[in-house]
């Protein structure tokens, strides 16, 4: 499948460290954003302090992938698990989401950053909804990075409803069950028009998806970090991509 790419010809890699080969940077990088908890707790502070700062981590992050040309970035915001967590951690992180949206639209604009999120989203507050609509709409046509934000977002979730529009293509005979590949399985995914990751980061040391692109992640390099997500900067992702680069990617080939 083609995939569009956000063009980075016109923003030179002034920024990008001496030591990382510009043409053997990943294209699309993925985060799971782990230890906001643990990082609060250790300060004695509120856990939601932790989600806070995290934010600021994910917004330098993208300043990152700006800078050193990545033009894709998709992090795990809030999965259908963490309806799980106490109610007010849940209502905090959810307005939260709408709050940030509404301060950094404008932002977002002038970096021309392009953001989506995937996930179950009807099941969103209504005004986070309407906020999460119309940053895509005023966002959608913007080329330098391509932000997607996972929210209410579970991999099994999303291999199941793709499963499912197949199934009814196939029973109003739209589709025979022999054409289905997986091309035509991955263009069912909310990821449909993204390529899939090439780095899958994670950090607090946790080892585990999580249910996190469960399908897009197939060959993704993974690098787990012991550092907590507030505490993950510009060094650290720099790490991250020097370790990337010294991986020999084989697809399964010799």
């Amino acid at each position: 499948m083609t995939h569009s790419q956000p063009s980075t010809a016109t923003h030179p890699l002034r920024t990008l460290p001496a030591d990382l080969d510009p043409q053997r940077l990943p294209q699309h990088v993925a985060v799971i954003m782990d230890g906001n908890g643990r990082w609060a707790r250790q300060r004695h502070l509120p856990r939601v302090m932790g989600h806070q700062q995290g934010v600021e981590t994910l917004k330098e992050l993208l300043r990152c992938c700006r800078d050193w040309g990545i033009p894709h970035l998709t992090c795990y915001a809030f999965s259908t698990e963490n309806w799980g967590r106490p109610g007010l951690e849940v209502e905090f992180l959810l307005t939260l989401f709408e709050r940030v949206l509404r301060q950094e639209l404008q932002e977002l604009i002038r970096e021309q950053v392009r953001i989506e999120f995937v996930g179950q989203l009807q099941a969103l507050p209504q005004s986070l909804q309407t906020q999460i609509s119309e940053a895509v709409a005023l966002t959608r046509h913007h080329q330098r990075v391509w932000l997607t934000v996972a929210t209410n977002y579970g991999g099994r979730q999303e291999i199941v409803r793709a499963c499912q529009a197949l199934a009814q293509q196939v029973q109003r005979g739209e589709l025979a069950p022999e054409d289905i590949d997986e091309t035509r399985f991955a263009q069912q995914l909310y990821t449909s028009s993204s390529p899939d990751p090439d780095l899958l980061i994670r950090t607090s040391g946790e080892m585990r998806l999580s249910n996190f692109l469960l399908w897009q992640i197939a060959y993704a390099e993974l690098y787990v970090t012991e550092t907590l997500w507030p505490d993950f900067d510009r060094a650290s992702f720099h790490q991250a991509l020097v370790a990337f680069q010294q991986r020999q990617r084989r697809f399964g080939r010799l």
